[in-house]
Parts: C-alpha cells; structure tokens; sequence
C-alpha cells in the first residue's frame, strides 16, 4: 500500500555564527528584543514583546497582544524611533517574526544590522533572558489576569519601577534612568 503522501520540507534557518554577548558603550548601540507567552484567567493566551537597551537595560517597550506578527514588531520599532531614535544593532532569537523578509528589509532600509543568536542559545541574548525572568517572577506569576487591559496597566506600572526606581547592580546600583541622564 505505497501512498505517495508528500512530506513537507522544514524550512531550515541558515547557519548561525557564535557571536560574543558584548556589552555596549552607549545607548542605543543594541536593542535586545524577545517574545514571552502567559495566559488569561479564561485559558486565552496572550504574548509579550520586549524591547530593551542592552547599555542601562532600560525597558523601551513591552506590547502585549493576542497576536503579535512581525507587522506589529515593526509598528513597535517604528513608534521607539520616533521617541527614542534607531539602534545599530537588534539582538534577537530565530522566531518566524525576526526572520521574517519584511523585517529585514526594514532594517536593511534603516542600516540597522540583526544579530541572530544560535538555535537554542538564549545565553546569547542574555540581557533580554535576564530581564524576562524578572517579569515573569514579578508580576506573571504574581498577578492573575483576567483581560489584555489588566496585564497592560499592571505591565505599564512595572515598567516604569524598573526603569526608575530599581537599581541594577550591573549599572553600578544606578537605575536604568539614572544611566540614561549622565
């Protein structure tokens, strides 16, 4: 009984160079950025993009949504360009929404190189990882949801306690504001 069922081709992600995790010397030299997924108290999941400044670790942007594609990556992106300028370099994993044409050619459009990390390194973009695991002990897994309005008021909040009045003790107990204004 040969059945000529047609077996669907993995699309493979091309090779990924080991790159050293570097720490920058100013603001806006990389952006680290990263995906999270939680659910709703009804069972509905939602997911978290999270855009930080690898130089003071300043959260720039946190979007949660039930659907996040790489259109709404490059919304997020286009909105930090206006408050906050481009950076040169985005540090990110091999989602289909980083690795996608549509946001690559944005930034090739913009000279904004993309640094792919290895397949199952995250240790590569550690400061977006480091930062993640914060969120989720601190408030994911502290607070129970029941609408996307809830999360983005709660995430609003814990957003600007971190960035300015949580100190780091990788910025030298400075927060990331205070490394922002010197």
């Amino acid at each position: 009984m040969k059945l000529n069922i047609r077996r669907r081709a993995r699309k493979r992600i091309p090779a990924r160079v080991k790159q050293a995790l570097f720490q920058p010397e100013d603001i806006n030299e990389v952006w680290s950025i990263d995906f999270m997924q939680d659910s709703l108290w009804d069972g509905r999941k939602y997911r978290l993009l999270n855009v930080i400044d690898d130089y003071n670790r300043e959260v720039l942007a946190i979007e949660a949504d039930t659907s996040l594609p790489t259109v709404r990556v490059i919304r997020v992106l286009e909105r930090l360009e206006i408050t906050r300028g481009l950076p040169k370099m985005i540090r990110v994993d091999n989602g289909p929404e980083f690795i996608s044409y549509k946001l690559d050619q944005w930034c090739k459009d913009r000279k904004i190189t993309i640094a792919f990390i290895q397949p199952g390194k995250p240790t590569q973009n550690a400061y977006v990882e480091r930062f993640n695991g914060n969120l989720r002990r601190e408030l994911l897994n502290a607070y129970v949801f029941k609408t996307l309005s809830e999360v983005r008021q709660k995430v609003e909040e814990w957003v600007t306690d971190y960035n300015e009045h949580r100190p780091h003790k990788a910025l030298n107990y400075k927060t990331p504001m205070e490394l922002l204004h010197l």
